[in-house]
């Protein structure tokens, strides 16, 4: 892209009181951004408001520093390639252009494929319990081995462990993930996850709608989820409690006529709720990868999705870890259920949690981990 067609784009972008549907409508009708703004003020009233199309007739106070910060954006290369896709562009994700409110411009972190991959999304909660973060990374590598490409938000809990696990499991020649943020790519929100956003470039892509600088604005997580589902075949929520952006983006993805799938949980997890509204709203419950695979007639190489065999050791340590089933228990139920004596029973509990079997949970209570 030329420096001069970038600042059509962005003048487009940045004219206030011309959101994407007038933008659209404009491009649709005059062609590229230099054209629509050459056009006489008539020929634009015929397709926005007078405010608007007084609006296009002045640039942008912050267009001239937008327009060097982005330009100078683009030309490095570090951690990966960058690259803006417009309406125009014939690398724009088609599934995204199929959409009712496609972005007219994309910001790209990674090297856009040729052809967009199958994907699924795997999202959730930002405060899962253990068991839904072991979920959902074990979802993302078992979907990435598949040979899918895992989406999600780059946000804390389910969403991070959904990338991790699709970069363990993708093949080194495959594009591993897509994080689609609610941010300027020139930031990473949250910081903490400076250093996956950094990985994910490497081996997938970052993707935004918004311009570069822009803050963590809370209205615009929400509406990147769109993004989200339209990149994707479908969507695994792992968990999310009853008012969640999760559920935004299953219901994105169902009026887009993907699938929606959800991880059911336990009946007495807030986390597990929206799962479970979604099931009774006619998802499809998933245990596994392979349930997804199965579904969207994916032949996987390996899914790493095979239940594990019971747990290493004695029979008093499995007899310990039936007792603890999967939702959190605390070390006095564990006593009535085992007859074990109550130091006796730490111990054991002990030797799990090193051996990443048993997780330790706030209030003293008990929960079985990744491995058990």
């Amino acid at each position: 892209m030329e420096r001069e067609e970038l600042a059509a784009w962005l003048r487009l972008a940045l004219t206030p009181g011309v959101g994407n549907l007038v933008a659209r409508r404009l491009l649709a009708a005059f062609g590229l951004p230099a054209t629509v703004f050459a056009q006489p003020a008539a020929a634009l009233r015929q397709l926005a408001t007078e405010t608007q199309v007084q609006a296009l007739a002045a640039e942008p106070p912050e267009l001239a520093a937008q327009l060097e910060t982005t330009w100078t954006w683009l030309q490095e290369a570090a951690p990966a390639p960058r690259r803006i896709l417009t309406l125009a562009d014939a690398a724009y994700p088609e599934a995204l252009l199929r959409t009712e409110d496609p972005p007219p411009m994309l910001y790209v972190t990674g090297e856009v494929p040729a052809t967009w991959p199958r994907a699924v999304a795997v999202v959730g909660s930002r405060n899962p319990t253990p068991q839904g973060l072991a979920n959902a990374r074990r979802f993302g590598r078992s979907l990435a081995e598949a040979g899918l490409t895992v989406v999600s938000g780059l946000a804390l809990g389910i969403d991070g462990a959904a990338h991790e696990g699709a970069l363990e499991g993708a093949a080194p020649d495959r594009l591993a993930t897509i994080a689609v943020v609610g941010t300027g790519l020139d930031r990473v929100y949250p910081r903490q996850h400076l250093q996956l956003a950094h990985d994910v470039a490497r081996r997938g892509l970052l993707v935004s709608e918004y311009p570069l600088g822009t803050p963590p604005l809370p209205e615009n997580f929400p509406r990147r989820n769109r993004i989200i589902a339209a990149l994707s075949e479908g969507t695994v929520v792992v968990e999310a409690a009853l008012r969640s952006g999760s559920l935004i983006t299953a219901r994105l993805a169902a009026e887009q006529g993907k699938e929606v799938f959800a991880i059911p949980g336990s009946i007495h997890s807030p986390q597990a709720r929206g799962c479970h509204a979604l099931l009774k709203q006619g998802a499809k419950l998933v245990e596994t990868a392979q349930d997804v695979l199965e579904e969207l007639s994916v032949v996987p190489a390996a899914t790493g999705s095979t239940p594990a065999g019971p747990a290493a050791g004695s029979g008093r340590e499995d007899e310990v870890l039936a007792a603890l089933g999967f939702d959190p228990v605390s070390l006095d139920a564990l006593v009535a259920r085992t007859g074990i004596a109550p130091s006796v029973l730490q111990a054991r509990l002990l030797e799990h949690e090193l051996a990443g079997l048993v997780v330790r949970l706030p209030g003293g209570l008990f929960q079985r981990g990744d491995t058990a």
